[in-house]
């Protein structure tokens, strides 16, 4: 190309840096008023030939190449990538996960961002558990979100556990995403103060779509009869079957039960009472627990009711604590296999109860001088007796003795006398029979409402005994009248966490 050719070109080069009014008056420069615009021969648009010799209208402009400020513009923020990677390595933080998260301009705003999270309580590990936190703006996420977390419940010295938890919970929307969950959670009835508790033990909640498992699965335990009313406190004490689904784990799970002979209405009960039911395996837990009762003793028609006394049983490794037992009975009782298998029958809660609690009532019926063998009649009768507080069950024996002046045969024959409360019915009782001159069975006027011992007290004539008292299946074990052993004793560690989890 000659010089003359040559000095035309760059005339002609300049043409882009014509201001942007003066190229919009300009009918041919008008194409070029995008500067990205990809043009591969900006003197075409222009209708000149690059070997052109006509002399230009504009010589006194000069033009760069037309993808400059593009170019400029990628270099720029890969630059400012690099700086942002290397100032995270420097921290600990591994960047390799954030290659296609969009990172803030500047080296400062992601320190900002480094330095909020770290005030929260997070540590740098916790950051490269969910490095993608890194990517949420402090104004447009992370004030927002935490400001309405704090709002709803959740402690701000808890608010570094939860986004630990559930980082996830930094990239949503309050309006669009946690807002109608909560608006859920409450038209469920769950009270506004249990809000942040339920969503410090289930985070994940936050994220589920309404219409999808959480509305399928209330659904369908209001059809097998739970009460509408108690979805609240079983959410609260057991938010995670919200995200179970009905027909793979909740169904299956129900069907199992009633297939046992659990009537739909007693375990829609039990669930309302203790909703971490639905937290049990099916295949792992539930099934083999169940094949356990069978392979020691219990007869299948009483596995009904050995569940809806203590459905905690189909959770227990149940295994090891049977056999635990049932050489302890054999040991301390003599009593047999079978006959520990019908104790278990009659109260399923010893499963769980620690031995030492259990020797205290037996010492103490073997320190009145009644024979092993007695004892263990008594036991086998009535194995709520080894549940009892021995302070309460020396009260009741030496009113017996020395007020009653009974034989202690009588007590081999009813050792429910121990259940009964001595102040509000064992006295008040036997006073009212005293007067009327009546001897009879401890059997016929302890084990009987109060209406009907007056109805009895009337008669003129001492009618059969009934068998001793029922006691209340599905319920946490509770004899009538009397205390059981504390709380701390009796009770697994599961039981103890469940029992506090349920005041709270």
């Amino acid at each position: 190309m000659n010089s003359s050719a040559l000095l035309k070109r760059q005339k002609l080069l300049k043409i882009l840096q014509v201001p942007y009014i003066f190229r919009q008056r300009c009918p041919k420069l008008k194409a070029l008023q995008n500067p990205c615009a990809q043009i591969q021969n900006p003197l075409r648009v222009l209708g000149v030939s690059q070997y052109s010799t006509q002399s230009t209208k504009f010589p006194e402009y000069q033009m760069p190449s037309v993808t400059w400020g593009v170019v400029q513009g990628k270099k720029e923020k890969l630059v400012n990538r690099v700086k942002i990677c290397d100032y995270l390595k420097t921290l600990g933080i591994i960047p390799h996960e954030l290659e296609n998260l969009e990172l803030p301009s500047t080296v400062e705003v992601m320190s900002g961002r480094v330095e909020f999270l770290q005030k929260l309580g997070l540590t740098i590990d916790d950051i490269n558990e969910y490095p993608f936190m890194l990517g949420c703006s402090l104004r447009k996420n992370m004030i927002p979100v935490l400001g309405y977390l704090e709002k709803i419940g959740i402690p701000k010295s808890k608010l570094g556990e939860f986004v630990k938890n559930y980082p996830q919970v930094l990239h949503a929307s309050v309006v669009v995403e946690l807002a109608p969950v909560i608006k859920f959670l409450r038209g469920l009835d769950v009270e506004k103060q249990d809000i942040g508790y339920v969503l410090q033990k289930y985070p994940e909640l936050l994220g589920f779509k309404l219409e999808g498992t959480m509305s399928t699965s209330v659904a369908y335990l209001v059809s097998i009869g739970v009460s509408p009313r108690d979805i609240g406190p079983m959410v609260t004490q057991y938010p995670y079957f919200l995200g179970m689904r009905v027909g793979t784990m909740i169904k299956p799970l129900v069907d199992y039960l009633v297939s046992l002979g659990l009537p739909k209405k007693i375990l829609a009960r039990m669930l309302e009472k203790r909703a971490y039911l639905l937290g049990y395996d099916l295949e792992e837990t539930v099934k083999p627990n169940v094949d356990c009762l069978i392979s020691f003793g219990m007869r299948r028609e009483a596995i009904a009711s050995v569940i809806a006394q203590y459905p905690q049983i189909l959770g227990l490794p149940l295994k090891a604590k049977l056999s635990s037992q049932q050489y302890f009975f054999n040991l301390k009782l003599k009593i047999d296999p079978d006959g520990f298998a019908r104790v278990i029958e009659k109260m399923p809660q010893i499963a769980s109860l620690n031995q030492h609690v259990l020797m205290k009532p037996i010492e103490f019926l073997l320190g009145r001088g009644l024979p092993l063998e007695d004892v263990a009649k008594m036991v086998m009768k009535c194995p709520q007796l080894v549940a009892l507080r021995v302070e309460l069950m020396k009260r009741s024996y030496y009113y017996f003795k020395s007020e009653m002046g009974r034989p202690v045969k009588e007590l081999v024959e009813f050792p429910e006398y121990f259940t009964y409360s001595l102040e509000s019915r064992i006295k008040p009782r036997y006073l009212k029979l005293q007067n009327k001159g009546i001897r009879c069975s401890l059997n016929w006027f302890l084990n009987c409402s109060d209406q009907r011992f007056e109805e009895r007290l009337e008669g003129d004539y001492i009618e059969s005994e009934s068998l001793g008292p029922s006691f209340c299946m599905g319920g946490k074990l509770e004899l009538p009248g009397n205390d059981i052993v504390s709380d701390e004793e009796d009770e697994s560690d599961d039981e103890i966490l469940y029992r506090r989890t349920v005041s709270l």
